[in-house]
């Protein structure tokens, strides 16, 4: 037994020393991905744009972290550490330049019931004296936020733990008419969540199961007791609110720096709730006293762990996930990759670490990256400069909100989540497309709003799987017809040379969500082995395709004339939204590539949903009813070149 111990000692120890220097090297590179960009920032082209960016992220930050706490039933100041310690821990562990995290609706919301059932609100006015020692808050709202954190904490676990689980490789599950259903339903949540402060109304805490239907149900009940003051200042808010920020998108092309108008806001209905006295005249519920510096670290509770655990899974789900679309999104967008794990590990420490500094739960959102994009940013260096300004609201700025109207709070709340709203426009695109995803957005949609938004996306994924299993054996795949070779008769003097660049390949299996991510790289394989050849062997090379694998030789990539990759599509006998994404991703692609990418045997479904994504050239044919009828177009088109090309001389 001792040997056998000693043994097994020795051969760690061999394994530990066998470790270099290199290894570990790679590992922290691959870890922290901030340590790949830092070093080769360039500052002299990319600092002004993302100073700029990072100056109007800060605003938003700002008002968002102000409004979301509120939404997380928690005192408004945590909202403002909530947009400061993620967003630094995001930028050191995060591979999504544009993503920048901080306080988010969705999470808020979900955290809001643990709030609301662990200590139940006796008063909803943030200004109690009854001071706790620290901040200079009351016991009340430090036990709230000791929730809020030991959420952000637990969920913020779970994310790690699957990110050693290596299930950010699951992620293929999550469809896009599942995200997109999800998010859209927890944002009407979230509006409904705001109707009290809207309209001014004292209202209980409603949750749980049709808690959507209650809610609107107690305020017809309880109509005649509607504040029309703060209904008055809301709609005034909204208005504005809406009218300048479309103007903003509409001339951001000739304005590089937006209007603040939500900072604009913040300021001007403080002041006047300042001058008139609102607070004691109309009696409008204000933020109140917000204490001034980062508070110390302090331990979450941990003895409300075991009673958070519904609400910690569900941050760490849906949070995940809002984010995990929106680096992708940004990733697909400037031309880079995110790693689906690495994000678990990003966001589970951008919510573990922040909650020692009583941060409610973090994720990213669809506004502050939307903003990014619209201001140039670059890099994440974006997300940086703007905690340093969020640290002088903290430290001078911050108790100059006292006089800040809910209701106010309450309508920046409702116009940040238009973007999600408007997602409701993806009905016709889906209906479009594949009517079966169109059921799933409706459905999840409405399991959304009927229960949670971790329910909801639960519901998704599984009803996803289910139709898939489905479908698949239904399917009438082409795998005992496998073509070896292209039935075209020409002459070898005449077409050899100008059949050389055409490379075809068969598609034998549906394109769904379920394979279309390894379709769309193994034929980025295919196109980028072929750029690197150097001599040609054939004229004409098949390839079949099955179950999201590629197999065959490469062609010679031309300089002199444009290559041409024909996808033989008999085989692809169904595909969802999904597939038809990758299609139109991958003949975007190949266009970047100087590749012309030409489609056969599609059907009539097919070739409307693609036409219908309208990223396909409108002068040069892409479908063809055959093989060779693709290939006597390019026999045509290159003559009719090289005529042309003598004609000129």
């Amino acid at each position: 037994m001792m040997t056998g111990a000693k043994r097994k000692r020795s051969t760690v120890w061999r394994k530990i020393q066998a470790v270099r220097f290199e290894d570990i090297k790679a590992w922290c590179m691959r870890r922290l991905p901030i340590l790949k960009w830092v070093p080769v920032y360039n500052w002299k082209e990319s600092l002004v744009p993302d100073t700029v960016s990072g100056m109007m992220l800060a605003i938003q930050q700002v008002t968002q972290g102000l409004a979301f706490a509120a939404l997380s039933s928690v005192h408004p100041v945590f909202g403002l550490y909530g947009s400061f310690f993620p967003v630094i821990v995001y930028a050191i562990f995060g591979m999504g330049r544009h993503v920048a995290t901080g306080t988010f609706a969705l999470t808020s919301l979900i955290s809001a019931n643990a709030v609301e059932r662990l200590v139940p609100s006796v008063t909803t006015n943030f200004t109690a004296n009854n001071n706790s020692g620290i901040l200079g808050l009351s016991e009340f709202e430090m036990q709230r936020i000791g929730v809020a954190a030991a959420v952000s904490f637990l969920g913020g676990i779970i994310q790690v733990a699957m990110f050693m689980l290596q299930l950010g490789r699951a992620t293929f599950l999550l469809t896009e008419p599942v995200i997109s259903a999800m998010t859209t339903g927890a944002a009407t949540h979230v509006v409904t969540s705001q109707v009290k402060y809207l309209l001014g109304m004292k209202m209980p805490y409603i949750s749980g199961p049709l808690g959507f239907f209650h809610i609107y149900a107690y305020v017809f009940e309880n109509i005649r007791s509607v504040q029309l003051e703060a209904l008055l200042l809301s709609l005034l808010s909204i208005v504005v609110l809406v009218l300048v920020k479309e103007l903003n998108e509409k001339f951001q092309r000739d304005i590089k720096v937006v209007l603040p108008i939500d900072l604009l806001l913040i300021i001007a209905t403080s002041i006047a709730c300042y001058y008139a006295d609102m607070e004691y005249v109309y009696g409008l519920e204000i933020v109140g006293h917000i204490p001034k510096g980062l508070p110390s670290p302090k331990m979450p509770p941990m003895n409300v762990l075991p009673e958070v655990v519904t609400e910690a899974f569900g941050v760490a789900l849906v949070g995940y996930v809002a984010s995990l679309a929106l680096a992708q999104g940004s990733a697909k967008k400037f031309k880079y990759t995110v790693d689906d794990n690495q994000e678990f590990l990003a966001h589970g420490l951008s919510n573990v670490i922040p909650s020692f500094f009583f941060c409610i739960p973090s994720a990213a959102a669809m506004g502050r990256t939307a903003l990014l994009y619209s201001t140039g940013a670059k890099t994440q260096m974006a997300c940086l400069i703007s905690c340093v300004l969020i640290l002088v609201v903290i430290y001078a700025i911050g108790p100059l909100l006292y006089w800040l109207p809910m209701c106010v709070l309450a309508s920046i709340i409702v116009v940040g989540l238009k973007g999600m709203l408007m997602q409701f426009c993806d009905l016709k695109k889906y209906w479009n497309v594949d009517k079966i995803d169109w059921s799933i957005w409706v459905s999840t949609y409405v399991f959304t709003i009927c229960f949670a938004a971790n329910v909801g996306l639960l519901y998704g994924v599984v009803c996803t799987i289910v139709i898939v299993i489905f479908r698949f054996p239904r399917a009438k795949t082409l795998n005992l017809k496998n073509v070896k070779e292209v039935e075209y008769k020409y002459k070898a003097e005449d077409n050899c040379e100008s059949l050389k660049q055409v490379k075809i390949i068969s598609v034998n299996n549906p394109l769904v969500f379920l394979n279309a991510r390894k379709f769309h790289a193994d034929l980025i394989k295919i196109i980028q082995k072929d750029s690197m050849s150097s001599q040609c062997e054939q004229n004409t090379l098949l390839c079949p395709f099955s179950n999201g694998s590629c197999h065959g030789e490469s062609v010679q990539s031309c300089h002199s004339e444009r290559c041409v990759l024909i996808l033989d599509c008999s085989g692809l006998n169904f595909f969802d939204y999904t597939g038809v994404s990758v299609l139109l991703q991958i003949y975007m692609d190949c266009k970047n590539r100087h590749i012309n990418v030409l489609l056969a045997h599609c059907k009539a479904s097919l070739i409307k949903a693609m036409q219908y994504g309208g990223y396909l050239e409108s002068e040069n044919p892409v479908f063809f009813e055959s093989i060779s009828s693709a290939i006597d177009a390019i026999q045509i088109h290159r003559n009719y070149s090289k005529y042309s090309e003598q004609s000129e001389v």
